[in-house]
Parts: C-alpha cells; sequence; structure tokens
C-alpha cells in the first residue's frame, strides 16, 4: 500500500498480528481488536504455564479460540501458526527496523524487571543479569530471530493465497493504518 493511497477498509472478522518479538504484536492485536469489537486472545496468557512452562492445553486452546466466528490474536508459535493461518482472513505485519525493535524489547523488559510485573500465570521477567547467562533471554531471543519473518509476504502469497497481508514498516504506518479502523455498524 503507497503512503498516500487510501486503506481498503478491514471487514476481516478473524485477524493475525505478526513481527519479531519486540515488535509489538500484543500492543497492535489489542488496539485492533478496540478498534473493531473483535475478541482478542493474547497467545503468550495460553502458552506460558507458572514457573515459564509450556501448558499442555495450549494448542486445544488455540484450536477452540480459531473455531470461533471471530478473533484478534498474534502470529506466533511455530506449532500453531498453521492452525491459525488456516481461519485468518488478515495478517497485519510489524515490520518495523531491527533497533527499534531491539529498543522497545529493550526497555520493556527492564521496566517489567524493575517493576517486577506479573505477566502470566505468575511469572515475572528474570533478573537482568540472566541475559548474559540464559540463551533464550528474551533480549538475546530477539536478536536471534530478527530475521525470520524475512519474505513473509511472498511465503504468505503461496501459502494462504486467501489471507490479506498489511505490511506496516514504521510506527507512523501503523498510526496511520489504525486510525482507519473503526467500530462495527
Amino acid at each position: 500500500m503507497p503512503p498516500d493511497a487510501p486503506a481498503p477498509a478491514v471487514t476481516a472478522r478473524r485477524i493475525l498480528v505478526a513481527g519479531t518479538s519486540g515488535a509489538g504484536k500484543t500492543t497492535l492485536a489489542g488496539r485492533v481488536s478496540a478498534a473493531l469489537g473483535l475478541p482478542y486472545t493474547e497467545l503468550d496468557s495460553l502458552y506460558h504455564g507458572p514457573g515459564w512452562t509450556p501448558r499442555p492445553e495450549f494448542e486445544d486452546d488455540v484450536c477452540a479460540v480459531v473455531a470461533q466466528d471471530a478473533w484478534v490474536s498474534e502470529w506466533q508459535y511455530r506449532a500453531v501458526r498453521p492452525l491459525l493461518l488456516e481461519r485468518a482472513e488478515l495478517l497485519v505485519w510489524l515490520d518495523l527496523p531491527t533497533p527499534l525493535v531491539l529498543w522497545q524489547v529493550g526497555r520493556r523488559t527492564v521496566g517489567r524487571r524493575l517493576r517486577r510485573t506479573e505477566l502470566w500465570n505468575g511469572n515475572v521477567e528474570p533478573p537482568l543479569r540472566t541475559i548474559l547467562t540464559d540463551r533464550d533471554h528474551i533480549l538475546r531471543w530477539a536478536w536471534r530471530t530478527r530475521r525470520t519473518l524475512r519474505g513473509l509476504d511472498e511465503r504468505l502469497a503461496r501459502e494462504a493465497p486467501h489471507v490479506q497481508v498489511v505490511r506496516l514498516r514504521s510506527h507512523r504506518a501503523v498510526e496511520r493504518w489504525v486510525r482507519t479502523l473503526g467500530p462495527r455498524p
């Protein structure tokens, strides 16, 4: 979509938000849900059990979400991506610059740790020093996986041609697109 082109009206009722760790998937999915009056399910809340262990019911819970007529969620967790994509009508891809994403995930992680913010099922961010010892610390994970969505639009055109893709490459583009959303009639 060219920067000055009017955005097409969003009529989709099953919407995914994709992006690398820290891109803002959860925030945008919540905003889309609120703007369109569609139910939102945060996949992290279904995945993480106490002590950061994966919940055994995760895939069943995702199946229950996608069976609904309308929903908004994030497109993550490799095991359930096909389930989500099969029923999705629209995928909004947050394709933000890597330095911006790393800044966002760093700021978020430090803030959550300092405030000891409870996330899902009693979990909190680990001590900041674990960035040096934990290969899967969110900051290291964000860096290591920063390129995993390259070519996503072309891949989805082949694998899921029924899904409309909106690619947003800046905060300005996100804000412009969100302003096109509105409550359902």
